[in-house]
């Protein structure tokens, strides 16, 4: 018979992580392992702070179902057993990787997915002043090739030209987090042409998202708060050229494969995000980054430590961890 055990985990951020909604200096994960009397499963996951969720309360979610899980429920049956969000992420996990355990088939084939390969993630550089970020970005761009900046609104464009003098030949994407609401986003989006960004993540708040109805703007646009699974997709089209899929949003691999393929199939584009977490919090998003055009899986390279079997990070390449710490 299964066994589900979980627990909250502190990691220490390495100095502070800055968005336009604030600054976090630690990050509690929530690790689940389920058990079948032979093989462990690991799943971890950072609560959605945006909906509302709290360490203790998708600590609490995994509680209340644990008896289910230890009965038998499956990835498919957790779908409707649990609503979207972190909590069903980390049970999601620990499952993929108990059978992937006790089948002696890895994830990525069960999953039918490439075999895992190194990719090159963005390195994200917080939120501050132009002169703060251009000496970041300086300091960042011998290592990471792809930089991903945080923006708050005002004096955005100031940021993106300090960063660019800081990181003369780095790909530059941009994380508005909705700070642009207010804001004309076709005027903000052609200001940063010059600068070389490739990507705007989402510009407006969610659900706000017809606002951007009459912009044609002239660098794609990318949905994160506004397309969490696959019933968010139908407002995202014709509005976002790409969306951002996060587990810790979708709740779970299971769900992500879906959400990916449909939004392929209507010829929008891919980036893989993660929350702040540890190794094992990006490892099932890791599989899914294989063949996305924007891989954002900073999240370990941002806290103070890692887990001693966490990937290997030569700068912005992130390297398969061994032996697998997943699946």
């Amino acid at each position: 018979m299964r066994k589900v055990d979980v627990r909250i985990e502190r990691w220490p951020v390495a100095g502070a992580f800055t968005i336009a909604r604030g600054a976090k200096t630690v990050v509690d994960v929530v690790v689940v392992e389920i058990t079948d009397g032979m093989h462990r499963g690991r799943g971890e996951s950072t609560a959605i702070y945006y909906h509302g969720e709290s360490a203790e309360s998708v600590e609490a979610q995994v509680r209340a179902v644990a008896g289910s899980i230890e009965a038998g429920v499956d990835r498919a049956a957790l779908l409707s057993l649990m609503p979207r969000g972190a909590a069903r992420n980390a049970i999601d996990a620990a499952l993929w990787d108990v059978q992937a355990k006790t089948s002696g088939i890895p994830v990525y084939r069960r999953a039918g997915l490439d075999a895992p390969a190194a990719v090159t993630t963005a390195f994200t550089l917080s939120l501050d002043t132009p002169v703060v970020m251009e000496q970041a970005a300086r300091a960042a761009a011998p290592l990471y090739p792809l930089l991903k900046l945080k923006l708050a609104g005002e004096g955005d464009r100031d940021r993106v030209a300090a960063v660019r003098r800081g990181a003369p030949d780095a790909r530059l994407i941009v994380d508005a987090n909705e700070s642009w609401t207010d804001r004309d986003v076709q005027a903000e989006a052609a200001a940063l042409v010059p600068y070389g960004v490739e990507l705007i993540e989402q510009p407006v708040r969610a659900g706000s998202d017809h606002l951007l109805d009459t912009v044609a703007s002239p660098i794609p646009l990318c949905a994160d708060e506004s397309c969490q699974d696959r019933p968010d997709l139908a407002h995202c089209f014709g509005r976002y050229d790409a969306i951002n899929v996060k587990l810790d949003k979708a709740g779970g691999l299971t769900e992500a494969l879906e959400l990916v393929a449909e939004a392929r199939a209507a010829g929008m584009r891919v980036m893989i995000g993660c929350m702040l977490s540890t190794s094992l919090g990006v490892a099932p998003a890791f599989l899914l980054a294989q063949h996305a055009t924007w891989i954002d899986l900073d999240g370990p390279l941002l806290l103070q430590g890692d887990r001693e079997d966490g990937f290997d990070f030569n700068g912005g390449t992130m390297l398969p961890a061994t032996p697998a710490l997943w699946g």
